[in-house]
């Protein structure tokens, strides 16, 4: 009997192993989805789009979104995850959103802060509030702290991380240019008002922050390297159709 006939009666399930489903990990990112989501729709419905799409909060709860939503639909069908740099990558800028509004923009002491603005919003605007800057960040960490597999990611990862930021602020610098003084949100932040600080200022501010932020990725590389691999215990279910071998 010849090895090509031998091999034409192997079912492919039996030299594959079945896939393994996460369901605990595909729900929670569902719900981290649709957290941000919800956020950026009460905010899109509230506001002027065009107006609401030019912060990074929405920008980066817009790529939080897409990422979970995938990374759900993988987990639930027992696919790869996600390559690690994506991944982590996402749960970098959202975690930037979150620390930004809680330490610079809600904070007042902060030479930056936006306090006036946060203690005006109520209804509808304090739940989009809460799930841009709070509950989806924090989601996000969670996730890659429990249920994201370690390992994969590089010191030059940290690197290609910063490019979205820096497109950001360019973008930012970009359209406040384009937009005639006195405008509403002209500048989304105050750390980039040039009105205010000087294309200089904003300048010196984008460094500082910056390095925070890559101060951020490296972190991010370094645990990535020393944290426990709690997803490898998660009750995993196979799915069904798999092939005889167990």
């Amino acid at each position: 009997m010849t090895r090509s006939h031998i091999s034409g009666h192997v079912p492919v399930g039996a030299v594959t192993p079945p896939a393994a489903r996460r369901p605990l990990a595909a729900a929670f990112r569902a719900l981290i989805s649709l957290a941000a989501i919800t956020g950026i729709v009460i905010d899109l419905i509230l506001g002027s789009p065009l107006r609401v799409l030019s912060y990074f909060t929405i920008q980066s709860n817009l790529i939080v979104a897409a990422v979970f939503a995938v990374s759900a639909w993988r987990a639930w069908t027992g696919r790869p995850p996600l390559p690690a740099w994506l991944k982590t990558g996402t749960v970098l800028y959202i975690s930037i959103t979150g620390l930004v509004y809680h330490l610079v923009l809600a904070n007042a002491a902060s030479d930056f802060s936006m306090t006036d603005q946060v203690a005006m919003v109520s209804g509808w605007h304090t739940a989009s509030n809460n799930l841009l800057h709070t509950v989806t960040p924090l989601g996000a960490v969670i996730d890659w702290f429990l249920l994201t597999r370690p390992g994969g990611l590089r010191l030059r990862h940290a690197g290609w991380w910063m490019l979205y930021p820096l497109a950001y602020l360019a973008f930012a610098l970009i359209r406040g240019a384009a937009l005639s003084p006195g405008s509403p949100a002209r500048y989304p932040y105050p750390f980039l008002d040039v009105d205010q600080h000087g294309y200089g200022g904003v300048a010196g501010n984008a460094v500082v922050f910056g390095l925070c932020f890559y101060a951020l990725a490296l972190a991010y590389v370094g645990l990535d390297r020393i944290r426990p691999s709690f997803a490898l215990h998660e009750n995993r279910i196979s799915s069904p159709g798999a092939g005889p071998l167990k």
